[in-house]
This record gives structure tokens, C-alpha cells and sequence, in this order.
């Protein structure tokens, strides 16, 4: 079922391959989480924690996409394998805060995310860390992606998200200009953990915002009121004055805010 040009993930069978998404990835970490309590293992690079809390991404939506009411579900899966990574010895602190979180967010004890905007002072809800995108300035130089949400009623990002809405906006650091026609698309995926209600969204440069650049990437989501987990991810393709076009790929990154 479609409206608007976005795919509303509501059958049964997309719940199915969300909740095997979600626990494959929680399976995945465990091994992350055992090199970190090993003393006797190599450093990590510099690029380890962004790798990890993207490899954390898809586990995220797929929890949330599941019954919360179903003991041992996914979303008690995820919530267990979090809070087991945070007693892990070593855990860097980005990891750490976005964990926490995460499980707050899930379970409740945290809130829904930032209060609710009144239509004279929008909420910007950053996502919960920078993503990356190698190549994406040139072949030699990466670019460091930023995502934001804005809870409606807000005027940005045109045409503006209304009571029940939400808007998302990319933003690729140090590039050239986004192209019209994105041949790979940048996406938003998002799941309502209140209403249950989901899509995967294209990003566009319908709104051109910053048309000159760094590229920047928009949509407005009809989530409902609630509590909103998203994830962006994918690819760019960029237009540099006087030379061929570039096209990179970004790691994802995670979002959560509340709508009214």
C-alpha cells in the first residue's frame, strides 16, 4: 500500500523480516562486544565506533517494528544485548550515551524525546551521532553526514511538517550539490512505537534546501503522533562545478523524538 509515494511497511510479512533484521544484527554485536572486554586485543581504529552503532541501527527499527507485548520479543532481545554491552569493560563513550539512549527510549524510562513543539518554536531532535560517507568530497576526502528531525507543526523543512508529521534533513558536510535525479537513493526508515504505523521514505532535493551546497537531503513523513525511532542510510550523488559527479554511500544513523 502506498500514499504519497512512500511504502507503508504494515503487513505481516515486513514485521517478520524486521524481527529477523533485528535479530541477526543483536546477535552480530555480541562479538563487538567480547573484543571490547578483551585487554589482549588490538586497538580499535578511530572509525570503529560509528561502524558499531551502525551495525546497531537496523536492530533498532526492528525492535520497534515488533510486539512489544511478547515476552522474549525482539525488542526485549534488543534491550537485553544493550544493556549487556554497557557493562562491558572498555566500551567507548559515544557507544555508551547512545546505548542508554536507546534503551530509555525503548523502555519508557526516558521519555519520548524532546517536548512538543508549539507552532512558534519548532524542536530540532538531532540524531543520536554523525554518520560517514567516504569519497563523497573526493576520492581522497570523506565527508561526515549530520541528520536532524523536526517534530510538526514546524515551517522547516518546506513545505513544513503539520500536527501528526515529521520532518527529516540530511545533510553531507563539505560537498558539492545534491543532483535532482538521485540514481541510489538516500532513505528514511521509521517506525511509530506508539501507533505502529512505518515507512521507508526517499530523501530528495525537492525542497532545496542549500542549493549550492553541502548537499542536503529532505522529507516529511506522515508518522502520526508518538514516539518515533528512524534510521538514514544510503547513498549521495553529488555535482561538482566542473568535474564528473560523485556518488558515495553513507553509514546509518538513528533518530528519536516525539510527535504531537
Amino acid at each position: 500500500m502506498t500514499k504519497d509515494g512512500e511504502t507503508v511497511l504494515r503487513t505481516r510479512g515486513m514485521r517478520k523480516a524486521f524481527t529477523a533484521v533485528a535479530i541477526a544484527a543483536v546477535a552480530g554485536l555480541a562479538l563487538p562486544a567480547q573484543a571490547m572486554a578483551d585487554p589482549a586485543a588490538p586497538p580499535a581504529p578511530e572509525s570503529v565506533p560509528i561502524e558499531f552503532l551502525a551495525s546497531f541501527a537496523p536492530a533498532i527499527i526492528g525492535a520497534a517494528a515488533g510486539p512489544a507485548d511478547v515476552a522474549g520479543g525482539p525488542q526485549q532481545a534488543l534491550l537485553d544485548q544493550a544493556r549487556a554491552i554497557l557493562n562491558s569493560p572498555g566500551i567507548p563513550p559515544e557507544i555508551k550515551a547512545t546505548l542508554e539512549k536507546v534503551i530509555t527510549f525503548l523502555d519508557g524510562s526516558g521519555g519520548g524525546g524532546p517536548e512538543i513543539p508549539n507552532e512558534n518554536a519548532p524542536v530540532i531532535a538531532q540524531f543520536l551521532y554523525p554518520t560517514l560517507g567516504k569519497g563523497c568530497i573526493s576520492a581522497t576526502a570523506d565527508s561526515v553526514g549530520t541528520a536532524l528531525a523536526v517534530p510538526g507543526p514546524a515551517h522547516l523543512p518546506p513545505p513544513g511538517p503539520a500536527a501528526g508529521q515529521a520532518g527529516f534533513v540530511f545533510t553531507a558536510l563539505g560537498t558539492a550539490p545534491a543532483v535532482d535525479d538521485q540514481p541510489v537513493p538516500m532513505t528514511v526508515t521509521w517506525v511509530n512505537i506508539d501507533n505502529q504505523r512505518s515507512a521507508t521514505q526517499n530523501l530528495t532535493n525537492a525542497s532545496r534546501i542549500n542549493p549550492d551546497g553541502p548537499a542536503t537531503l529532505s522529507a516529511i513523513a506522515d508518522t502520526g503522533p508518538g514516539r518515533v525511532l528512524s534510521v538514514i542510510s544510503g547513498s549521495l550523488t553529488t555535482q561538482p562545478e566542473g568535474a564528473d559527479r560523485i556518488t558515495c554511500s553513507f553509514l546509518p544513523t538513528v533518530g528519536m523524538f516525539a510527535v504531537a
